[in-house]
């Protein structure tokens, strides 16, 4: 069983961590980045209208760096839009350095969709990268998925409702496993239903009406069992928006499943800091994530 590891509130600043995200490599990445559609045909619960088809948008790494891993990452927004550039494009180019192929799912939300819209747009996100894994050089036992705040729970969704079982899933890709290897939870939403809930996010996603069950089912803490997989956690104590109890009851539900998970949490910084690249305590996570990656083989 792996060790659990949570860092407190005063985590010192690591030298190198720093200098690493405060002056990134970007440039190591092979070609510009390239967008297409999660279904060729459109989706099977889309609405017709093309800037609302769900799309993922790859940056590969280097040659000569690329690790097999893939991530894909789901931006916050409070399932009412998607903080696309700093929890986006920034953190694939991020990724790119690790030597990490990494897709940036655009995601439906409200007010146009709800449940199980953006689930469904994780899985099928999850399962057309390993459908396409020969394509990109992308082992299909190190596939992961990284989300921030709204993000956060989608990404935790797809850990702990791999299972589901959609009626309108169909073809060849789709009989593909959606269960990420991994999960990197950045601020995440996690709960729908306790006192540390990001309302918004429960409306958005659920509606204003959504029944305890819907929101006991979401509720992604009192979801995990010993199939879920291995997740990184970063939190905030000052996260006034989404409190840190959303990551420390996922982690510790984790820990009772017998799941590995490391957690850091911050004592200073807002919500919605993404790499933190102005910060020198902040910036420390993306270099701490990194050798979590590195020590469980991604």
């Amino acid at each position: 069983m792996q060790k659990y590891r949570i860092a407190g509130s005063a985590i010192l600043f690591i030298l190198y961590a720093g200098v690493f995200l405060v002056n990134p490599v970007w440039g190591m990445q092979s070609s510009d980045p390239e967008t297409f559609p999660l279904w060729a045909s459109g989706a099977p619960d889309g609405n017709g209208e093309p800037a609302d088809e769900p799309t993922l948008t790859v940056y590969e790494p280097a040659t000569g760096v690329a690790t097999g891993t893939a991530v894909v990452i789901a931006p916050g927004g409070g399932y009412g839009m998607l903080a696309m550039d700093h929890e986006g494009h920034d953190v694939a180019r991020w990724l790119n350095t690790l030597g990490i192929t990494a897709f940036i799912l655009k995601y439906r939300h409200a007010p146009k969709f709800r449940h199980p819209t953006p689930l469904r747009d994780g899985q099928r996100a999850l399962r057309l990268v390993r459908a396409r894994a020969g394509t990109w050089g992308i082992d299909t036992d190190k596939v992961g998925i990284l989300g921030f705040s709204a993000g956060g729970h989608l990404a935790s969704s797809a850990g702990t409702h791999a299972d589901w079982d959609d009626p309108m899933r169909e073809g060849s890709i789709d009989v593909l496993s959606a269960r990420p290897d991994f999960m990197v939870l950045v601020y995440p939403v996690i709960s729908m239903t306790e006192s540390y809930m990001h309302r918004g996010s429960r409306d958005n996603l659920l509606g204003k009406d959504a029944t305890e069950a819907l929101a006991l089912l979401m509720s992604n803490e009192k979801q995990v069992d010993a199939t879920t997989p291995p997740a990184f956690l970063m939190h905030t104590t000052e996260d006034k928006a989404v409190p840190p109890e959303n990551s420390i009851y996922f982690y510790l539900a984790l820990r009772e499943a017998g799941v590995g998970a490391e957690m850091h949490i911050y004592e200073a910084g807002r919500h919605g800091v993404g790499l933190a690249p102005g910060d020198p305590v902040l910036s420390t996570w993306p270099a701490r994530c990194a050798a979590w990656l590195k020590a469980n083989g991604f």
